[in-house]
């Protein structure tokens, strides 16, 4: 049997120093693949104003699954003010190369697990009834929808004439703003459409009866946001009755969702939300695992099995340039089972997880984060563990 290729994304900032740990821990852990690497990024954007070059989407279409480590994204002006003088003349606009994958390859699904690891002294505690200190065991699954939504890129500062228009065919628009002088309003849409949401829906409750979640919960803002969330909700409740009575629906505004899960975190299950508000709620649970350095995601379209699978923390920068890597890189990994998981590599992920949470458990190598440290490149010297100390740490329990 031949080896599996896996288009590698390092990207920016600490994206490449986490993606190479990840698969140092893939490889220890008897994983045969090749590894191509594609280009992605800032500094593809710089150098040719495009951070997601035709040659990475080639790479992707042919080889079907990839890790990605971090991009770094910035605000419109300054990311014209990066570019290469030659290219100022063209009217490129940034786009993030990220988000740009997603729509071309349609990679709706995105799934966001977050689950307690023994041990960890990041994990969410509480007061009990009688004062005693609580760590209730989180372990829920979110399902953003990913394509559309606030992320879906269509939006204006100082829209087209025809686009005003119609906006004022709208009496909320014209009361509000139909005095406001055009150049002076930016609009962006939050589209929902009926074939996506059931498809993210469907999605959620076949992993709740797969994994034996007792609960669906739909977190978005139907009392106010009544189209779009209204809709969202209300195909939820037509599917739940129609195909998974034996799976409890609830419903919660993403606002009360936010004071909700640090009360009861260990109730919910299954969590489903559209683009924006799913990467909140998503975020806010992975404070309660120990924060972004735990945060996995999937991101994949079931029907062309492609899929990419990257950790939510960002590129962080000012960390890439340390002498000695000091960023948490489970996140990363765990990301990488994701994508063992995806391709039905299941005992090897297995296996990869439980020498992560005997490593946690065991409380002898902690990043900066685990130990509660400030990231400065000294953190080494006061004890913390290195990214890879950690990774060597993983892989010896391998």
């Amino acid at each position: 049997m031949s080896k599996r290729t896996i288009v590698a994304l390092p990207g920016d900032g600490i994206g490449r120093t986490v993606l190479d740990e990840a698969i140092r821990v893939l490889d220890a852990a008897g994983f045969e693949a090749d590894y191509v690497e594609g280009d992605i990024g800032w500094e593809f954007w710089r150098r040719e104003g495009n951070p997601l070059p035709q040659r990475t989407i080639d790479l992707l279409e042919k080889h079907k699954i990839a890790l990605f480590g971090a991009i770094t994204s910035k605000p419109k002006d300054e990311a014209f003010e990066e570019l290469a003088p030659e290219l100022k003349e063209k009217g490129l606009v940034y786009s993030s190369p990220i988000v740009c994958l997603r729509q071309h390859f349609n990679l709706d699904i995105c799934l966001r697990p977050c689950r307690t690891y023994k041990g960890n002294p990041l994990n969410f505690i509480r007061r009990g009834p009688n004062g005693d200190v609580e760590e209730p065991q989180v372990d829920v699954a979110i399902f953003r929808q990913n394509t559309e939504g606030l992320y879906g890129g269509v939006e204006w500062s100082d829209p087209p004439q025809q686009v005003y228009d119609a906006f004022l065919t709208h009496p909320k628009f014209k009361k509000n703003f139909g005095s406001v002088p055009k150049e002076d309003i930016s609009i962006s849409t939050r589209i929902f459409t009926k074939r996506a949401t059931e498809r993210i829906l469907r999605a959620a409750f076949d992993h709740a009866r797969k994994y034996g979640y007792k609960s669906v919960t739909v977190c978005e803002k139907p009392n106010v946001i009544r189209e779009t969330s209204g809709m969202m909700y209300k195909m939820a409740r037509q599917i739940q009755q129609a195909d998974y009575s034996d799976i409890e629906l609830w419903n919660t505004n993403i606002d009360a969702q936010m004071m909700w899960l640090t009360k009861n975190p260990e109730d919910y299950g299954v969590i489903v939300a559209g683009n924006m508000f799913g990467d909140i709620v998503s975020d806010a649970f992975a404070g309660l695992i120990g924060g972004l350095g735990f945060a996995c995601s999937a991101q994949y379209n079931p029907d062309t099995g492609i899929g990419v699978f990257e950790p939510t923390h960002g590129s962080a920068p000012k960390y890439a340039d340390y002498k000695v890597s000091i960023v948490n890189p489970i996140a990363m990994i765990e990301s990488a089972c994701m994508m063992l998981d995806f391709i039905e590599e299941h005992d090897t992920a297995k296996r990869i997880r439980k020498a992560i949470a005997e490593v946690v458990a065991e409380g002898k190598v902690r990043t900066y984060d685990m130990a509660k440290m400030s990231g400065r490149p000294d953190v080494i010297e006061k004890g913390a563990a290195s990214t890879q100390q950690m990774t060597d740490a993983i892989i010896a329990k391998l």
